[in-house]
Order: structure tokens, then sequence, then C-alpha cells
């Protein structure tokens, strides 16, 4: 059974991050995209249908699911609209602009019978399942404090002029700092509480371009940092426990890879494998003997988010990255802007 799967645009996201794997797994089948203007899908896809506005698209009866890859404040009413007409949905990160849209969405789709997966790509990524990995070993001990990064250097902003509006839903907290606020969720819970600093740091920009937030939670701390000015990135992640330290560059491969054209293989390959210059560094003691040596990376693949999707849709088995998953980020985001305006530590 193939799942008959649409984007609800094409652009950057769904030419690169959704459409070569709709593609190439044999249970999709990239069966539509919404394209309002320009007609590019077809020169890549020439089976896939293109559709000139998302109404139109929805009242056709084959599709099953819908990827909402559109500017954050539009998931929302996207969302809505592809669930009423009865399709199961991938909602780009951010889910929602608000936990209360979140909220609706989810009661939507309960009614509906239906399915809600939330596009967490960087859960797939080889650094995070690298670190994921030391910590579930317990190869640092307890963990007592941990730091992740996501900076890239721009000194102009953004071409994609619906990432520089100020309005609620932009902003580097939102796009960048999704992904590693649900990395963050994924290794350690839902923080006690937050503490948040945000703000502009380049001229030319209209929307948050810088924000640190610092998660309590009972036995540890947790910080997260992102920045558009930051041309020597010293790590990707920092992690101490009581038996010792793992720092890992973050990488960006198979980003990278899509970019530059190349196609996803399903097995047998090197498909989201680093090369050695990036693996990290795992400092630790076991038995009481010291050991100091970069711990190879494990694979990533962003395939796999489809994979479990549809063995969520077809075996019932666990949804990859649910609907209440994508509210906690909004929960956490919302409460550091709350940290931010107020000047105070908020509690989860």
């Amino acid at each position: 059974m193939q799942i008959q799967a649409a984007l609800a645009s094409f652009g950057m996201s769904g030419k690169i991050f959704h459409a070569p794997f709709l593609h190439i797994h044999p249970n999709f089948n990239l069966y539509a995209c919404v394209e309002r203007s320009q007609k590019n899908i077809q020169q890549y896809y020439p089976a896939t249908k293109s559709f000139s506005d998302f109404e139109t698209m929805l009242a056709d009866e084959n599709l099953q699911l819908v990827i909402i890859n559109t500017p954050n404040t539009t998931h929302f009413d996207l969302a809505k609209k592809a669930l009423l007409a009865g399709k199961h949905i991938v909602v780009e990160k951010p889910f929602t602009v608000t936990t209360a849209e979140s909220d609706e969405l989810m009661l939507l789709a309960a009614k509906q019978q239906l399915e809600i997966f939330v596009f967490h790509n960087r859960r797939y990524d080889s650094d995070f399942i690298t670190v994921k990995e030391i910590i579930q070993q317990g190869l640092l001990g307890s963990i007592v404090e941990c730091e992740i990064h996501f900076d890239r250097f721009s000194q102009n902003v953004s071409n994609k002029l619906h990432k520089e509006i100020p309005v609620k839903g932009t902003g580097i907290l939102y796009d960048l700092g999704s992904h590693i606020i649900d990395q963050a969720l994924q290794l350690f819970g839902m923080p006690k509480a937050v503490f948040a600093d945000i703000f502009v740091i380049r001229s030319v920009s209209k929307v948050d371009d810088y924000f640190e937030l610092l998660l309590y939670y009972s036995n540890k701390r947790v910080r997260l940092k992102a920045s558009y000015l930051v041309k020597e990135q010293p790590f990707g992640y920092m992690i101490h426990g009581t038996e010792g330290s793992f720092i890992k560059p973050k990488t960006n491969m198979q980003e990278n890879d899509l970019t530059s054209g190349l196609l996803p293989q399903l097995i047998n390959n090197n498909w989201g494998k680093e090369d050695e210059k990036d693996w990290g560094i795992l400092n630790t003691q076991i038995d009481g003997k010291e050991r100091r040596e970069k711990f190879p990376s494990l694979q990533g693949n962003y395939m796999q988010f489809y994979t479990e999707v549809y063995s969520c849709l077809v075996h019932k088995h666990p949804s990859p990255v649910s609907a209440i998953e994508g509210k906690m980020v909004i929960q956490l985001i919302e409460a550091a802007y709350k940290s931010v305006t107020n000047g105070t530590i908020v509690h989860l």
C-alpha cells in the first residue's frame, strides 16, 4: 500500500526536505503539490500533479497525507483545512504559533480520527543521535550540565521575506530554536522553569536573531543558544556528567547534500554518515580507567521519519513526532518570551 502524499508548497523546504524522500520511499507516492505562481515540480517529478490552490488539492479524494511546509504563521489555518478535508497531516516545525492553536488542532484530529505528525527532522541528524546514544549508555554518569548551539553567520536578512516580518511566529527562536528545544525535551523532558534572553543583534534585522535559554531541572541545567553572527562555531553540543564530558561539533551534512542535489538512498550507503573529523570527543572514566578518545558518530537519516509515519498510519505504531510533542516546544517558546517581557524566571 502506498500513501498518496502532497506538498503545500514547493519552496526550499518542499524541494530539499520532503520531496526527495517521498519520491524515493517505496511506501509513498508524491502525488501532488500546490504551486500558485511558478510551476516547477514537474521538472523534477513529472508524474506529480500541480494545483494552483490548496482547497482544490484537498478536494482530490485520492489524497491521504498533506505536508504543511509553508510559513509558520500559516500552519494553523492550512492544517485545520486539511484535517476538515479528512487528510492526515505532517506539519513543519514549529507546529503552531501558540499552544491554543496546537490544542485546537489536536482536538479536531481526534474528532476526525486523523493523525498529526510534526516534522522535527533534526532528531534524525547524526550529531544528535550520537549525543542521545552517549547519554543513554551512561558513559558520562549522571548529566549535570548540557549546552546545545545552533549558530549561523549571516550579515544580511533572509531573502525569504516571510521570515523577516516582525509578527508572532517569526524570528530565530521559532526557527532554529524549535530544533534544539525539541532536542533538549527529547533528552531531558520538560524543565521546571526557563529564563530567556532574546534580542536583535543585527542592525538590518527586524526580528530576533539571537537567543539564549536557561532551562532549570531539579538536578541539572541546560543552555540553548543560537545566533546569526557566529563565524567560528566552537561546538554544537557540550555535555558534562559525574563521570566525564562529551563535546561534539554540529554538522549539517544531510541538508548540505540535499541542497547540492544529492538524493538519499535507502540501504547500504554512506548517507548521513559523518567524516571522522566531525566526531565528538569523549573524556570519561570507566571502572576507574581514564578514557579520552574520538567517539564514532552514528548514522543519521531523515528517511526514517517517513518510514515511521508509514508505520503509524498503516500498522498503528507510535507516531515519530506527535502533536503533543510539537505543542511542548511551543509551550517553552511562549514561556521564553514571557521571561523576556517580565525579566523573570518562568515556571512551567
